[in-house]
C-alpha cells in the first residue's frame, strides 16, 4: 500500500470518482475486509509512521495519503485556500489548531476535554446544536475535516484500545499533530499557484482519462 502511494504521490483511501484511483479498488474484494489477518484498515497506522506518507482527509474531505515528495507543493497550495464559510468558523478553526499546535499532538477526546466541547449530536453536517440549558455543543468533526483539508493538520497515527491480553480491538481513534511536527518546515519554493499547476501536470500525467472535474477536485 505504501508503494502505491509511493508511486501515485496521492492516493485517495476511498473511491473518488477516477475509477481505479483509490486503495479501496486496488484492494482485492477479501482483502478490504477479511475475516482474518490484517488489510488496509490495519496497516493505515504502519504506513504513517513510516515516515514517507502523510495522510488524513485531504480529498474532497476524505481519507487519502500524500507522499512526502508532494507534501510541500500540496500544503502551499491548499494553505492559500480558504475552507471556512464565514469569520466565526475561521476563528472556530484557528482555535482548534492553536490547540493542536500548544500540545503537539490530540486526539478528538483531547480536545474536548481541553476547549470544554461537547460531543456534537443529530446531523453529521451540523457544526453546533442547542441543547435544553441553551449552551452551544460544537461538533469538532466538521473543523477537523477543513483543518485537515488546508494540510494545517494531519493523522500522526491511531489509537486502540487493548484488552487484558494486550491485543487491540475497535476502530483506532486518530491523533492529530500539524505537519511540521511530524516532517519539519515545508518549503515549496514556488508560489501556490505554481505548485497547483505542477499537481495538475503530474496528476493529468498520471490519469490522462480522469474527467477534468474530478481532477480539480482532488487538488483542491
Amino acid at each position: 500500500m505504501e508503494r502505491q502511494v509511493l508511486e501515485c504521490g496521492f492516493l485517495p483511501f476511498f473511491r473518488c470518482g477516477i475509477p481505479g484511483f483509490s486503495i479501496e479498488e486496488r484492494t482485492a474484494g477479501e482483502c478490504w475486509f477479511p475475516d482474518e489477518g490484517e488489510g488496509p484498515w490495519e496497516w493505515k497506522g504502519p504506513v504513517i509512521r513510516e515516515g514517507h506518507c502523510a495522510y488524513g482527509k485531504i480529498f474532497n474531505r476524505k481519507a487519502g495519503y500524500v507522499s512526502l515528495e508532494w507534501l510541500p507543493d500540496l500544503m502551499n497550495y491548499r494553505r492559500s485556500l480558504h475552507y471556512a464559510k464565514d469569520e466565526d468558523t475561521a476563528a472556530l478553526d484557528d482555535v482548534v489548531l492553536q490547540t493542536v499546535a500548544c500540545e503537539g499532538g490530540v486526539t478528538v477526546k483531547d480536545l474536548r476535554r481541553m476547549l470544554g466541547f461537547a460531543k456534537g449530536r443529530g446531523r453529521r453536517s451540523a457544526e453546533m446544536q442547542e441543547p435544553a440549558r441553551g449552551e452551544f455543543r460544537i461538533s469538532l468533526e466538521p473543523v477537523l475535516t477543513r483543518l485537515m483539508m488546508g494540510l494545517h493538520i494531519v493523522i500522526a497515527d491511531f489509537e486502540y484500545n487493548t484488552d487484558r491480553h494486550g491485543r487491540p480491538y475497535g476502530w483506532g481513534v486518530a491523533r492529530y499533530v500539524l505537519p511540521e511536527t511530524l516532517y519539519g518546515r515545508q518549503d515549496a519554493g514556488c508560489t501556490p499557484d505554481e505548485s497547483f499547476h505542477k499537481i495538475y501536470a503530474h496528476l493529468r500525467r498520471l490519469l490522462p482519462e480522469a474527467p477534468e472535474r474530478k481532477l480539480l477536485s482532488l487538488i483542491g
